[in-house]
């Protein structure tokens, strides 16, 4: 595990966007693995400024998204479908037809996670996997637990994770309560993962993975057991 400490936001996204850059230069039909919320959005304007400037290319680029509220339309606004296609899928040259994100109006959530799970390995799966981190360490939607699911399954939201994204939603009632996430082996099977994290509230987060402890009430702990995985974050995360 290396970490990469910025100076600030604007630093710590230009990173992450120049690893992703480099991954497309050297292959141009890479598997991307993407992660929603706020964190990632500044890699994904600098990955759009560099489509734009005709530095990388998205046509063979197949996508991968984390996780998506359950249950929810494609179109809602707060899916996690229109946010990649807002900050990202709309602005570059996608096929739209290679970016998947789980279904969040699967009729039965345990046959979409079967089927997503088969969808990735079929494709050969993901070469660099984007991941943020929740303040309590969850992953995805992996919160802490007594024990961790492999593969992608639907999963109720912990309290702090609903207060956490309420400040994306008019109010917090309208924060959905489930999701359907990629399980652990899932998102430890990517050949490469980079960690995102900004701010004073990641930095307990970020603390315990600078332990030993591997432990299922610390989800991203487990990224302590992948062979190539890149902790990037600004100062504040990394000293509190």
């Amino acid at each position: 595990m290396r970490f990469i400490v910025c100076e600030n936001y604007d630093e710590m996204s230009a990173r992450a966007a120049d690893i992703l850059a480099s991954q497309l230069i050297l292959k141009p039909d890479s598997i991307l693995g993407l992660a929603t919320g706020t964190t990632p959005i500044g890699t994904y304007d600098k990955l759009v400024e560099m489509n734009k400037a005709g530095k990388i290319d998205f046509s063979a680029v197949k996508t991968f998204n984390l996780d998506e509220y359950y249950p929810i339309k494609a179109d809602n606004d707060q899916s996690y479908r229109y946010f990649m296609n807002k900050y990202l899928f709309d602005r570059v040259n996608i096929d739209k037809a290679n970016t998947h994100v789980p279904n969040g109006e699967a009729a039965d959530p345990d046959v979409e996670g079967k089927a997503y799970d088969k969808m990735l390995a079929e494709a050969g799966g993901v070469d660099v996997q984007i991941l943020g981190i929740g303040r309590n360490g969850h992953i995805a939607f992996n919160e802490p637990d007594s024990y961790l699911i492999a593969g992608t399954h639907k999963t109720a939201l912990t309290e702090d994770t609903i207060e956490a994204n309420s400040r994306l939603f008019n109010d917090i009632s309208e924060v959905p309560h489930y999701a359907l996430t990629m399980g652990m082996a899932s998102i430890m099977s990517a050949k490469m993962i980079v960690l995102l994290a900004n701010g004073k509230g990641k930095h307990d987060a970020i603390a315990k993975l600078l332990d030993e402890k591997i432990t299922p009430d610390c989800p991203a702990s487990f990224l302590k057991l992948h062979p190539n995985v890149v902790i990037i974050c600004d100062k504040e995360a990394y000293e509190g």
